[in-house]
């Protein structure tokens, strides 16, 4: 049986385009397609060449639903592995975000943070796992 591998996730966001800079900035993504979508909606692409997020717009205004963690089918942080955890936190408090539960555990170091849409990332390294 072949290995299976998570290619996309589909979110709807605020302002597609918005989220989408922000994580070409602190993750050094890149936007692979934009366009309308379905129900008169409009999507970016962002992300690498094997996985990406599929950022999502209704045209009509977005409801404001229970914490994730309260609702069924809700998201409740996406993890994105770099190869230098610190570098990527300044990366990321020099853009105006606050991290905050940072931990070490096997088998590497981890912190969250919120954009300002208050979608809550967890950001890992294994590098240390991999480096030993």
């Amino acid at each position: 049986m072949n290995e299976a591998y998570l290619e996309h996730a589909n979110l709807t966001v605020k302002n597609p385009d918005v989220t989408a800079s922000l994580l070409v900035q602190l993750f050094g993504w890149r936007v692979r397609w934009y366009g309308e979508s379905i129900d008169n909606g409009y999507t970016v692409h962002v992300g690498g060449d094997h996985s990406y997020l599929a950022l999502y717009a209704h045209p009509s205004e977005h409801n404001q639903a229970v914490d994730s963690y309260h609702h069924l089918h809700g998201l409740n942080h996406l993890g994105i592995v770099v190869n230098d955890l610190d570098a990527t936190e300044e990366v990321i408090k020099a853009a105006g975000f606050q991290t905050r539960s940072h931990a070490d555990y096997y088998p590497g170091r981890r912190f969250y943070f919120e954009d300002s849409d208050g979608l809550e990332f967890e950001v890992i390294s294994y590098k240390e796992l991999n480096d030993a």
